[in-house]
């Protein structure tokens, strides 16, 4: 079980056994206990030692669930998201889960694998946990880490859908499509992620939820958690209309490029119709017997006018239609 406990003044102590952690909970100093990719044993300890709901448990064991907040009689569950970059998507970037479990003596986060953002606050921003000597301000930095996360995702997916669009401009080609689409369904699944997490958020500054120990100095602080939602919701509705905005240049490129082709056929196609016309009406043998009617003219003048002519009208046309610009 990979596994750190923090305590408030940023002590960070890794795998702490099942002993050490009932000795802190006996001994009510607030501590944080992060979890990664809890096993059975862990599931077992946390319903042992701090005595969770078994329903909170379930949820934490399947996660793939929806953010939301739960009382519970002397602790709150909470479901917060942020996000990673991931290379493998074509967006670029994949949500994360963490799953919180709240009171006034510890704090204990579930998640699958290492986070970077929470190693950063073990190690390199330690200084800040030490700033809060109530278990809410650590809650704050977890929660607020991961809302934040989310900023420099949405300014790198900003960034790509602008290439893509110089893309589409440029050469536009199924490739951007997919990718439009891949940016499109991504930013749909950031936003049910980011909505219920809103609301959820504007539930517990309403009252309608209570954290242990919250006051109006700490209401503060989920305030401005609250703040960065209500951005990165309307950055990720922006960027749905710039998505959106991009399938539309994709289409309006290919079929200005099909207007193109199409007249440029057309252009052709009616340059060479006095060409047909003469060839179909007088026939091609000028100096045989298959011309479409005997003239009184020699067969040679015929052979040099039609000549002439088929060579003067597409030049006429050709000026015409320049002139008219339509190419």
């Amino acid at each position: 079980m990979p596994s750190h406990l923090i305590d408030s003044s940023g002590t960070v102590e890794p795998n702490i056994d099942p002993k050490g952690i009932e000795d802190r909970v006996r001994e009510q100093t607030f501590f944080w206990l992060d979890l990664e990719r809890p096993n059975e044993a862990d599931f077992e300890m946390l319903t042992r030692v701090f005595g969770l709901h078994p329903l909170a448990l379930e949820d934490s064991r399947k996660f793939n669930q929806r953010p939301k907040i739960e009382d519970y009689k002397d602790y709150t569950f909470l479901v917060v998201f942020g996000a990673v970059d991931d290379p493998a998507t074509r967006a670029g970037l994949s949500p994360i889960e963490v799953h919180c479990f709240f009171s006034a003596h510890w704090l204990i986060t579930v998640h699958k694998g290492e986070r970077e953002l929470f190693a950063d606050l073990r190690d390199r921003d330690a200084h800040r946990l030490r700033r809060f000597e109530q278990g809410l301000g650590i809650l704050y930095l977890v929660l607020d880490s991961l809302v934040d996360s989310f900023f420099p995702q949405l300014s790198e997916l900003d960034e790509a859908i602008d290439q893509l669009e110089d893309d589409i401009l440029e050469n536009a080609g199924p490739e951007q499509l997919q990718q439009a689409i891949a940016m499109k369904r991504q930013l749909v699944q950031l936003r049910k992620l980011v909505h219920p997490q809103q609301d959820m958020f504007a539930s517990l500054l309403s009252g309608r939820y209570e954290l242990p120990g919250m006051d109006a100095e700490h209401e503060h602080y989920f305030r401005d958690i609250y703040d960065h939602i209500v951005r990165i919701h309307d950055i990720s509705e922006s960027l749905r209309d710039l998505i959106a905005g991009t399938l539309e240049t994709y289409l309006s490129v290919l079929s200005n490029r099909t207007n193109d082709i199409m007249k440029t056929l057309t252009i052709v196609t009616v340059m060479f119709m006095p060409m047909s016309f003469l060839v179909g009406f007088f026939g091609m043998n000028f100096f045989g017997e298959s011309l479409a009617f005997q003239s009184p003219l020699p067969k040679q003048f015929l052979f040099v006018v039609s000549l002439l002519v088929m060579c003067v009208s597409p030049s006429v046309m050709w000026v015409y239609m320049r002139r008219k610009k339509w190419f």
